[in-house]
């Protein structure tokens, strides 16, 4: 492994933590039941909300400690936030399936916005692509669940 593109252990450990909260609520909607299921639910959604608003910071952080930051790449930092906010708003009125589609796509978007990204660390890349396999392999769990009520 390469140490100038892999990111440090801290980095890692914090990462992770924060990564388990996906699979940890899909599983108990998943495979929960009744009230507890619903709550794993809740959680995924509002859970996905809040790290695709922090992924956005994380851009917004990195173009805005530029010299000469471009107001482009400042503009798509607030999508993020902006789909997690109207997902989350949308919630009871369109079905919870619709939801996590929506959160699967934006956290790819983010993704593939995040893997062309310039003057990032090196190990920018892996650290979001695992982070990303890891919420919507999470996603997809509870899109399953879903799809068949």
């Amino acid at each position: 492994m390469d140490a100038e593109s892999d990111a440090p252990r801290a980095i890692w450990v914090i990462a992770l933590l924060g990564l388990s909260g996906f699979p940890i609520s899909a599983a108990v909607y998943a495979y929960g039941s009744g009230v507890m299921a619903g709550h794993g639910l809740n959680v995924l959604i509002t859970w996905s909300g809040v790290m695709l608003g922090f992924l956005g910071g994380i851009r917004w952080g990195l173009e805005s400690g530029r010299t000469d930051p471009r107001w482009t790449r400042l503009a798509v930092s607030t999508l993020s936030p902006i789909s997690a906010w109207g997902l989350v708003a949308l919630r009871g009125d369109i079905d919870d399936a619709w939801i996590l589609t929506g959160f699967i796509a934006a956290f790819i978007l983010q993704w593939l916005f995040d893997q062309q990204a310039p003057d990032t660390p090196s190990r920018f890349p892996r650290l979001m692509t695992v982070l990303t396999l890891g919420a919507c392999v999470s996603l997809a769990l509870a899109l399953e669940k879903a799809l068949r009520m």
